[in-house]
Order: structure tokens, then C-alpha cells, then sequence
């Protein structure tokens, strides 16, 4: 996993923002093309678990000072 403190911040913003916009593409799936819903959300959450078991939840054991406060890993 990264080892520098400063890149691992850099990618921790980078993963969390895309995080974000994939919540909001969900919101906006979901009022636009309601047929379409459960389908998108699924390959939504296994893409954002993912981006967290894989990526986000080492990143923070090995940087634990970027943990955004609240996040629960385990």
C-alpha cells in the first residue's frame, strides 16, 4: 500500500470524491430512470465496496491520521 504520507492524502481525497459522485449518480438514477434503479445501485455498492475493502480501509491502517472521523472499518 502507499507508504507516502502525502500521496496516501492525495489518493484518500481522490477516492472519497469519487466515492461521492457515485452516491450522487445513484440519486440521480434513481429519480430519472426508476426501472433501471436496483440494478445501478448494485453495481454501485460493489464498486464502492471495492474502493473501501480494498483500497480505503489499508490506506487508513496504514496512514490512520487521514481516517475521515466516523469511518468504521474492520
Amino acid at each position: 500500500m502507499v507508504q507516502d504520507a502525502a500521496a496516501a492524502e492525495y489518493i484518500s481525497e481522490l477516492l472519497l470524491d469519487i466515492s461521492g459522485r457515485l452516491d450522487e449518480s445513484v440519486a440521480i438514477v434513481k429519480q430519472r430512470w426508476l426501472q433501471e434503479d436496483a440494478a445501478y445501485r448494485r453495481a454501485v455498492g460493489k464498486v464502492l465496496y471495492e474502493v473501501y475493502a480494498e483500497l480505503l480501509n489499508p490506506l487508513y491502517l496504514r496512514h490512520p491520521t487521514l481516517k475521515p472521523s466516523g469511518w468504521e472499518s474492520d
